[in-house]
């Protein structure tokens, strides 16, 4: 059996995206009556419905293909591809159901445990961020490429809190103290894999968030490579999908970004 063509991986990553975006299209700007996974943690119909269309598609193109997916977890390959697809149908379900516009698609295809290619649409912007492994990353075929901010006094950065964090608010907020008293400003905007694309199209200098899934990551993390950037675990390991964090930046900013996770870590429980 031929290697998988990264290629015609990233063009069913593009196809999909686009079209799981417009069923989330069709449903922003109504009323919505979510369930809770959590405390915090919402799903809506249009999360299911965006993840059966994605995991009908797949079945039908590669059956042979793993896919992992946000609402209803792993599906075994039939066969020995080393293919596996990261689906995330709807990232930013809170946003969503209050009709705030800021969610997105996330595809990702591994191949053999290597990120080969991802898409992620914003369907309320009709954006379409892309890449492939060594292809280079897109925002609506155009090419994209990270800031040229070097200092975190100059950044703006981006971050996220976790779904626990009523109850373990120390390592986060310790975090989020250390870099609001350092760079120009900080957002947080409810949506890892669109925070992750505009640290690629050069919007956001630099992101790190903290107990992730691999579905919020996978997608992001090869369009900010592609995108010139670079992406690690926050001290600046090795970055696994399952290792629940990331920090991601235009690599000019990420030995800085390193420091003040650092220096977090080390005052928490001074918050």
């Amino acid at each position: 059996m031929s290697a998988p063509d990264p290629r015609e991986l990233g063009a069913t990553a593009r196809e999909l995206a686009l079209a799981a975006g417009a069923i989330l299209r069709e449903g922003y700007g109504r009323r919505h009556r979510p369930e809770r996974k959590g405390r915090i943690d919402l799903v809506t119909e249009y999360d299911r419905r965006s993840e059966r269309f994605l995991l009908d598609a797949l079945r039908e193109r590669h059956p042979g293909h793993a896919v992992l997916a946000e609402e209803s977890g792993s599906h075994a390959a039939s066969g020995s591809s080393g293919v596996r697809w990261i689906v995330d149908p709807l990232d930013g379900t809170t946003n969503f159901a209050h009709n705030y516009p800021f969610f997105a698609v996330s595809i990702a295809a591994e191949v053999d445990g290597r990120l080969a290619a991802g898409a992620i649409y914003d369907p309320v912007r009709d954006e379409l961020f892309a890449a492939v492994a060594g292809g280079g990353a897109t925002l609506n075929d155009a090419p994209l490429r990270v800031s040229e901010i070097a200092r975190v006094e100059d950044a703006l950065l981006v971050t996220g809190f976790p779904y626990d964090v009523r109850e373990r608010p120390d390592r986060p907020l310790a975090q989020f103290r250390a870099f609001l008293t350092r760079a120009q400003a900080i957002r947080r905007d409810g949506s890892a894999t669109l925070n992750l694309c505009y640290v690629a199209c050069g919007r956001f200098d630099g992101f790190w968030e903290a107990s992730l899934s691999p579905w919020d990551m996978a997608a992001g993390t090869l369009i900010v490579r592609e995108a010139g950037g670079r992406v690690t675990a926050f001290d600046g390991g090795e970055f696994r999908l399952e290792g629940r964090q990331i920090l991601a930046s235009n690599d000019l900013l990420h030995a800085e970004m390193m420091a003040v996770l650092a220096e977090a870590e080390r005052g928490r429980g001074s918050v």
